[in-house]
């Protein structure tokens, strides 16, 4: 299945397409090795926690993401890869251990350091902050817990039509 396949299944039915792609319980990743799977579990569960609603963890976003990544062009996947490297690298100058290693106090922090403070051999890390929450949000969004988020409490109309009687 290619990038545009994907597209089109999420855009005719949001959720479906990760269902269908990315649920299997034997799935492993075209992109991702093991470990940075696991840090993209981290990472997006971090930018979209479960609260009152599942989070990105639970959504599947590291399946779906893989799967983005995958059918895509080489730049972006290689972009983003970089990034967990140097996400990776950061998190080893500062704590001595990789991302995915860390409390979450200890990822927090960097992750608030990459989006508030602007220093020069940071903006690598700040690139790629901004485009895994891009990733992170457009992707959970497209789910089916996403959508259901999205609708909480009825916020998206039955219908964008006029309701009333004397217009129907």
């Amino acid at each position: 299945m290619d990038r545009r396949d994907l597209l089109q299944l999420a855009a005719a039915a949001p959720g479906v397409a990760l269902a269908q792609v990315s649920t299997a319980p034997d799935w492993k990743p075209d992109v991702f090795d093991a470990h940075q799977n696991e840090t993209i579990v981290v990472l997006t569960e971090l930018i979209i926690p479960a609260t009152d609603t599942p989070g990105a963890k639970a959504a599947l976003v590291n399946r779906w993401m893989d799967r983005m990544l995958a059918a895509g062009p080489a730049a972006e996947r290689d972009s983003l890869l970089e990034g967990l490297a140097w996400l990776d690298g950061y998190a080893a100058k500062k704590h001595g251990k990789p991302f995915k290693r860390l409390t979450e106090a200890q990822q927090i922090e960097m992750l608030t350091e990459l989006d508030r403070v602007k220093l020069p051999f940071t903006e690598p890390g700040q690139r790629f902050f901004r485009q895994i929450k891009n990733w992170t949000a457009r992707v959970y969004y497209s789910t089916e817990i996403g959508m259901r988020e999205l609708n909480k409490g009825g916020r998206v109309p039955s219908t964008y039509g006029c309701t009333h009687a004397q217009h129907g």
